[in-house]
């Protein structure tokens, strides 16, 4: 067991401006801090297997998900099960950094939303 943070994880770039950082990389399981700079948002798409949540570190995120819009603040989370289009989006001021956390993981488990 070794500890691990963003300065010694696999670091990948995404989206226009985002961060990643694989702390917990297994078939079974991912665990992800992002950063999502004011203004940016991820496609929207769905996973057929991975139940995920959303754990806001700081900022805010907001969730488009079937209902519509979820704001999820610091402190909170937001879990989103399998088959349920979403799409994460940084409407705030300032960078949202939060934790993704995949079961299992969403590698080759993910397809565009209608």
């Amino acid at each position: 067991m070794t500890p691990i943070s963003p300065a010694d994880a696999p670091h990948y770039i995404w989206g226009t401006g985002c961060d990643g950082w694989r702390l917990c990389d297994l078939p079974n399981l991912s665990v992800i801090e992002e950063r999502m700079p004011p203004g940016s948002a991820e496609t929207r798409h769905v996973h057929d297997r991975a139940h995920q949540v959303f754990r806001v570190l700081s900022g805010t995120l907001t969730m488009l998900g079937p209902a519509g819009p979820v704001r999820i603040a610091e402190g909170q989370a937001l879990s989103v099960p399998p088959d349920v289009p979403h799409q994460a989006r940084n409407d705030g001021s300032e960078d949202a950094r939060f934790l993704v956390i995949s079961a299992p993981s969403t590698r080759h488990d993910r397809r565009e939303a209608p």
